[in-house]
């Protein structure tokens, strides 16, 4: 049984950071590439940040290009998503989401990811 749990969301005001976790347990976690996808009120779940089993290789989506960094502790069974100069357009559910291919890259299709946490809520204030 796959289990994935973030947290660290939050409301925050425009220009700050927040950082997310997402805690990993039931399966070889290090061997997997790891996502992260967010959902805004009213549009479909999208692409954000993938990172890839070792961490050699990252993706991230246009709008968070330079201002969020996805990293993974392996021994820690743990991804993180570092947020900063958030702004309101960011606010949204983020889920952790996790692959079943062992790849030196990035994933960035949402079919890819058969795993999901239950999400966390970020709302960035004007």
């Amino acid at each position: 049984q796959v289990q994935l749990v973030e947290s660290g969301g939050g409301l925050v005001q425009a220009g700050g950071s927040l950082r997310l976790s997402c805690a990993a347990s039931g399966r070889s976690f290090s061997n997997y590439v790891m996502g992260w996808f967010r959902r805004a009120p009213g549009k479909e779940r999208e692409f954000v940040a993938s990172i890839s089993r070792t961490s050699g290789s990252t993706a991230y989506a246009d709008s968070v290009k330079g201002r969020f960094t996805i990293s993974r502790d392996n021994a820690k069974n743990t991804v993180y998503l570092q947020m900063n100069s958030l702004k309101p357009e960011d606010t949204a559910l983020y889920y952790c989401g996790s692959t079943r291919l062992i790849s030196s890259r990035p994933i960035t299709g949402l079919s890819s990811y058969p795993y999901w946490g239950q999400g966390t809520q970020v709302t960035v204030s004007s």
